[in-house]
């Protein structure tokens, strides 16, 4: 498994089925991993080992 591996916002909105306003709520109120700032400072991307550990982490209560 690439523990390096990177994925979008959209990815991560659909896989987690939020609103990016409300991705970027939990990101504020430390529930969410951070993102990762990628070259040009504009475009963001999570880790996708980060991402799918809060999933497991959040067991059947189902989605972000």
């Amino acid at each position: 498994m690439n523990d390096m591996k990177l994925v979008k916002i959209q990815a991560v909105l659909e896989r987690c089925a939020v609103s990016r306003a409300t991705l970027y709520r939990m990101i504020e109120k430390g529930t969410f991993p951070r993102q990762k700032s990628l070259t040009g400072g504009r475009a963001v991307a999570w880790l996708e080992s980060e991402v799918n550990e809060w999933i497991a982490s959040r067991g059947t209560r189902g989605g972000c």
